[in-house]
């Protein structure tokens, strides 16, 4: 990707991409590293937010408990609550706008006057669709764009902006026009900037994290002995041959994830100047966040979405998926080989799904999934919960170890069921300019 290419990219996704990014196909089958210039997720705080949405045995949202209802643990440890607040984020009606819409890349400090809290214009949501187009595959875009037109567009009310856009940088910007919201989905092509080319030997992200982070020897002898069958070569070539593709199938999969997160980080930061709900909705067949720095970057992540009261659902766009392998990836090793390749597509197919799971318990929203009923799951999605209560976990006395910590929350009452962030990712301490 030259210089020119990358400065689009950058400026569309820092407008939340209201400039489309053009890349020709050349450019596409790339496996060059991303923008320099993509913004990486930052929160700087020394406490962990966690949003939590309580449910009656009806589906109702509860909003009366209070702060001593709540008992969380961090890592099976009970963890004080240091603060506790209650989020309603179901705006009442207001009146029709009648006003033009805003664009998100606004000075976040001054809304426009004319979306201004207590204004006569203000709409009461804002609702981004981000449609993920860097792992989507071309059945799945093809079944979107058969029923997401009609549904994102009967999903908005009079008073309602929203906008379509794609991790690749297209975007409909903020808008009231449904025919806008279409065309931009009509639209979306499917990029392949760091998908996997087939080749000799054929290492997927999953197996090169076990190779590699994992240093699973059992992964690395399967795949000797598949680069043995494919290349005709001795097992110490072979060796070399996995030990290269397998390190460099592991940097475009981290540079994918980064990427992926970073663009929806910066969604999130920019809606969080917006007045009224905040709804974003990834659509999505998952992707695998199985490294520690992506940990880091979901938690930073669901924290923002926390300090920016915006809430995250997600879909399947897979529907009902089958993990078996088709004739052109099966392996031409051994059957002990054909076998554990097939076991590690089925767990890179299920573990690309937690991030989708992650962000929606994470922030409140919903997540649509194991289904064909797509159409369904674009109408549930776009419903938020009426009330969120936010529980803030100071991390004076957690152990910065740099590790992920698991979390549980529960509720002292009975006949509820709730949901909440799993777990954070406690940084490790800074060092100071001296290295001490």
């Amino acid at each position: 990707m030259n210089v020119k290419a990358k400065r689009r990219c950058a400026t569309a996704l820092s407008c939340l991409a209201l400039v489309p990014c053009n890349r020709t196909s050349a450019q596409q089958n790339s496996t060059t590293s991303p923008p320099d210039s993509i913004p990486k997720i930052q929160v700087s705080v020394n406490a962990v937010l966690v949003p939590v949405v309580v449910r009656d045995s009806q589906g109702r949202a509860v909003g009366n408990l209070k702060q001593e209802d709540f008992q969380v643990f961090d890592k099976n440890k009970p963890q004080a609550i240091s603060g506790f607040s209650i989020q309603k984020r179901a705006a009442a009606e207001g009146p029709k706008p009648t006003a033009d819409p805003p664009s998100l890349d606004r000075t976040p400090s001054q809304p426009p006057a004319a979306v201004r809290e207590g204004s006569p214009g203000v709409p009461k949501r804002f609702t981004v669709f981000v449609f993920d187009d860097m792992h989507l595959s071309t059945g799945d875009l093809m079944q979107l764009q058969k029923v997401a037109p009609k549904i994102v567009a009967g999903s908005l009310t009079d008073s309602d902006l929203a906008a379509v856009v794609s991790i690749s940088g297209s975007s409909s910007g903020l808008t009231r026009d449904p025919a806008k919201l279409q065309d931009a989905i009509m639209k979306i092509r499917l990029h392949n900037l760091y998908r996997q080319t087939r080749g000799c030997p054929n290492i997927e992200y999953y197996e090169a994290d076990r190779i590699q982070n994992k240093h699973d020897l059992m992964a690395t002898d399967i795949a000797i002995d598949n680069a043995m069958a494919c290349c005709e070569c001795s097992r110490e070539n072979a060796r070399t041959l996995v030990d290269e593709a397998s390190r460099r199938e592991l940097q475009i999969g981290d540079q994918d994830v980064r990427v992926t997160l970073g663009f929806i980080g910066e969604i999130v930061r920019k809606m969080g100047s917006m007045p009224g709900q905040r709804l974003l909705v990834l659509i999505s067949p998952g992707f695998l966040t199985i490294s520690a720095d992506a940990a880091a970057e979901k938690s930073q992540l669901l924290d923002m979405a926390a300090q920016s009261n915006v809430t995250i659902s997600a879909v399947d766009a897979r529907g009902l998926y089958t993990t078996a392998l088709d004739a052109g990836e099966r392996s031409a090793g051994s059957v002990l080989a054909e076998r554990t390749i097939s076991q590690n597509h089925a767990a890179s197919s299920a573990l690309s799904e937690d991030v989708m799971a992650e962000l929606a318990d994470g922030t409140g929203g919903t997540y649509f999934h194991n289904s064909n009923d797509l159409q369904g799951g674009f109408q549930a999605l776009t419903a938020v919960p009426e009330y969120v209560y936010l529980l803030e976990l100071s991390l004076q006395n957690v152990k910065q170890d740099g590790a992920y910590h698991s979390l549980k929350v529960k509720v002292d009452r009975e006949g509820l069921t709730l949901k909440a962030r799993l777990g954070y990712f406690a940084p490790k301490p800074s060092k100071s300019k001296n290295g001490k």
